[in-house]
């Protein structure tokens, strides 16, 4: 067995793939077009992320979330501020003086992620 792909449901597959391909900066794939049912993002490590279109709205707190890191040459609070720009919005900010901690996000249909402190930074 192997983890084939994360999949994320959503409300428009095309538009959170864009979103997504914007904060992790990869490309989609270049056959997805604006109103297909699914899209995916190949990520240079790991499984994709597909994202499907599905009818009904999220309800919940999603039970698996992302935790994302800044890249060497920025910072956590750098990249928060980055994916607010994108359309993230900020829901939770667990980040501490010290450095420590995390920040809750919602990508533009509501589904939480986080962005912890890299390595680099510590």
């Amino acid at each position: 067995m192997h983890l084939h792909a994360i999949t994320i449901d959503c409300a428009d597959a095309y538009t959170l793939a864009t979103f997504w391909s914007r904060a992790l900066g990869h490309p989609l794939d270049p056959d997805d077009k604006p109103g297909d049912p699914e899209a995916l993002i190949r990520l240079p490590q790991g499984p994709p992320l597909l994202f499907i279109g599905v009818p009904e709205p999220k309800t919940a707190k999603n039970r698996l979330h992302l935790d994302l890191c800044a890249d060497p040459g920025t910072t956590r609070d750098a990249e928060v501020t980055r994916l607010q720009q994108l359309g993230a919005t900020l829901v939770e900010d667990r980040r501490n003086p010290d450095g420590t901690g995390w920040a809750v996000l919602h990508d533009p249909e509501g589904h939480e992620f986080c962005v912890v402190r890299a390595d680099h930074e510590r």
